[in-house]
């Protein structure tokens, strides 16, 4: 009996290992959609599962968006560019977080999660008709996210407004 509980545990142990090695080599990050950026005022749709959030959901009814995919766009913080420069701040001391792609008006960003490395794509754009900064984040996996990107979203617009801790 106690051989067994041995060899179970054992077992066990050797699968999560070979999860983080995987996590490690970059086995779940997926590769980069190639249809990210703004196109004629819009980010790509969210995902129709619930693996993404975005603030422009509401404009891609066609496909389907489930509706934890509505989140509302960030405000502007005075000026445009010094809202981008405020948000390119909270990014770059968010862990996990790298900016990809940086210009006056979109930011591009990708999350990798901490132990098994899954990759999720943020985005950030400035609508100067609009007056605000919409925003899509999606994981490249899966079909749930268990809410991990509106979280994410949730503590940088925390950060971002000035509400949350700030960054270092």
């Amino acid at each position: 009996m106690r051989r067994g509980w041995l060899i179970a545990a054992a077992i066990v142990i050797a699968l999560v290992l070979a999860l983080l090695g995987a996590g490690r080599l970059g086995v779940f990050s997926g590769t980069p959609p190639t249809d990210l950026g703004v196109h004629d005022g819009r980010f790509k749709p969210p995902s129709a599962t619930e693996n993404s959030v975005s603030s422009q959901a509401r404009l891609h009814a066609e496909s389907r968006p489930p509706a934890s995919a509505r989140i509302n766009p960030l405000p502007l913080r005075g000026k445009a560019d010094a809202s981008i420069t405020r948000l390119r701040s909270v990014l770059e001391a968010t862990e996990g977080v790298r900016i990809v792609l940086a210009a006056p008006d979109y930011l591009r960003a990708e999350a990798r999660t901490r132990w098994l490395g899954f990759v999720d794509d943020l985005e950030f754009w400035v609508d100067p008709v609009d007056g605000v900064i919409h925003l899509r984040s999606a994981s490249r996996l899966g079909r749930r996210d268990f809410g991990v990107n509106r979280e994410r979203i949730d503590e940088i617009r925390a950060r971002y407004l000035g509400l949350g801790p700030k960054p270092d």
